[in-house]
C-alpha cells in the first residue's frame, strides 16, 4: 500500500465543508494530488460532460453543430463571464493563453506608442509575444523583481510612459503565487494612456476576480488549472469598448460576423469580443470546461479562496516548523494557493514525492506545492514529511 492509498483509506476525513466533493475527483483513490497549479485533477462530472460530448458526436455527428454544440459555446461564454464578472459580449474562447495573446498583440496600434512591459515574474508566454515583434520596432520593458517574490506596482508605473502601448503581467505569478494588485496595475498603466493586459491563468477559480471593478482592459485564463476544465479551451476578456473598436491583424472564421456567407472578398468582424476567436473551437475541451464549471460555480470561487488559503497559511507553518524557507508573500492576504519550496534539486524531491503517491512539480530551484478545495490537511503534511526526511531536516 502506497502511503497515498493508506492516507486516503484511514485519514481522509477533511478539516473543511469541501473536502465532501473530494470522493468526485478519481486521482484521490490512490495518490495525493497537490499540482492544480499545473493541471486541475480530473472530476467525475467533467468526465461524464466529455462523455455527453462523444455520445453527440456519434449519435449526430455534424448535425449537433446546429443547435446543440453552437449552444455549447454561448453556454461558456456566459459561465466564463460571470466568473470574472464581465458580460458575455466582452468574452472570446480560444485554444490557449499563446492564442489570446496573440489575437490583442496583433489588433494594437504600434504607431507611436512602440513599448509593452512585462515582469521578470510573468510566465515567459506573455513577454515572447513581443519579442516575437523586434524586427518591427516593438520594445520590451522587463521591470526586474527585487525579491523574485513580487513586484511593487510603483516599478511598473515608472516604467510606463507615453511610449507605452500595453502593460501585461500577472494576477498571480507563477513563480511564487503572489497576487499582484492589477487594480493598481491598470492605473498605472491607464495614466500614461496605455491599456491593460492581466495573465491570469493563476489565478481565476481561485481568487475572487472582478474586470470591471479592478479597470483592466484585457484578462485571459482558461480550464487547465484552477478552472478544472483541462488543457486546449481559454478565453479572452475584452473590455466592452475595445471589444468593439480594435481591429484583429489576425482572423479566422468565428471571428467572421458572417461566417457562413463563406465570401473570401470580405471580412466584416463581430461587433463585440468574438472578433477575436479564431477558427473551430475544440469541442471536448468546451464540455470539459463546462463540467469544471460545474464545481466552480456550484461552490463558488469566494468559498474555494476561503479553504484553499486556510490550507495554503497551515502548509506555510508547518513547512517553516519542519526548516523550509518557502519563498511567498509577506503578507496572507497576498498569497495564492501556490507554495514555492526551496530544493538543490526539485526535480529529484518531485520524484521522490511520486514513489509515495503523492503528485507535485518542479520549478528552478524550488518544489511547488498547491493545494485546494479538495485536498485536505493531511495531504500536506504527507508531503513535507516525505521532503522532510529526504532533505535531513
Amino acid at each position: 500500500m502506497t502511503l497515498a492509498s493508506g492516507l486516503t483509506a484511514t485519514r481522509q476525513a477533511g478539516a473543511h465543508p469541501l473536502a465532501r466533493y473530494r470522493g468526485e475527483f478519481p486521482i484521490f483513490r490512490d495518490k495525493i494530488y497537490l499540482n492544480t497549479c499545473s493541471l486541475g485533477a480530473l472530476g467525475e462530472r467533467t468526465r461524464r460532460r466529455v462523455a455527453e460530448f462523444l455520445d453527440l458526436w456519434q449519435e449526430r455527428g455534424a448535425s449537433a453543430w446546429y443547435d446543440v454544440w453552437w449552444a455549447a459555446l454561448a453556454e461558456l461564454r456566459r459561465r466564463y463571464a460571470r466568473v470574472i464578472g464581465a458580460t458575455p459580449e466582452e468574452i472570446a474562447l480560444g485554444p490557449s493563453i499563446s492564442v489570446a495573446l496573440a489575437s490583442v498583440a496583433e489588433a494594437l496600434d504600434y504607431g507611436k506608442r512602440r513599448r509593452v512591459v512585462v515582469t521578470s515574474l510573468d510566465f515567459p508566454t506573455v513577454a515572447y509575444q513581443w519579442l516575437a515583434k523586434r524586427a518591427r520596432g516593438i520594445e520590451l520593458v522587463v521591470v526586474e523583481s527585487p525579491d523574485e517574490v513580487t513586484v511593487p506596482v510603483e516599478m511598473i508605473a515608472r516604467a510606463v510612459d507615453e511610449r507605452t502601448a500595453l502593460v501585461a503581467t500577472s494576477h498571480v505569478y507563477f513563480t511564487s503565487g503572489a497576487i499582484q494588485d492589477i487594480a493598481a496595475v491598470a492605473e498605472a498603466a491607464h495614466a500614461s494612456g496605455a491599456l491593460c493586459l492581466i495573465d491570469a491563468y493563476q489565478s481565476v477559480g481561485q481568487v475572487p476576480v472582478d474586470v470591471h471593478t479592478s479597470g483592466v482592459d484585457f484578462l485571459t485564463a482558461g480550464g487547465l488549472k484552477w478552472l478544472l476544465g483541462g488543457p486546449g479551451v481559454v478565453f479572452l476578456y475584452a473590455r466592452e469598448e475595445l471589444a468593439r473598436r480594435l481591429m484583429p491583424g489576425v482572423a479566422g472564421w468565428f471571428g467572421h460576423r458572417d461566417q457562413f456567407a463563406f465570401d473570401p472578398r470580405r471580412l466584416e468582424f463581430h461587433d463585440d469580443a468574438r472578433r477575436f476567436e479564431l477558427g473551430t473551437p475544440a469541442l471536448a475541451a468546451i464540455y470539459a470546461q463546462l463540467g469544471g464549471l460545474d464545481y466552480i460555480d456550484e461552490i463558488g470561487v469566494p468559498a474555494i479562496r476561503g479553504v484553499a488559503a486556510a490550507l495554503t497559511e497551515d502548509l506555510i507553518a508547518r513547512a517553516r516548523e519542519r526548516g523550509f524557507q518557502p519563498k511567498v508573500a509577506a503578507h496572507p492576504q497576498q498569497r495564492s494557493a501556490i507554495v514555492m519550496l526551496p530544493a538543490a534539486d526539485p526535480a529529484a524531491r518531485v520524484r521522490l514525492l511520486a514513489e509515495a503517491g503523492i503528485v507535485a512539480d518542479a520549478r528552478p530551484g524550488h518544489v511547488r506545492l498547491s493545494p485546494f478545495f479538495y485536498n485536505v490537511q493531511d495531504d500536506h503534511v504527507a508531503a513535507l514529511e516525505r521532503l522532510a526526511t529526504r532533505a535531513g531536516h
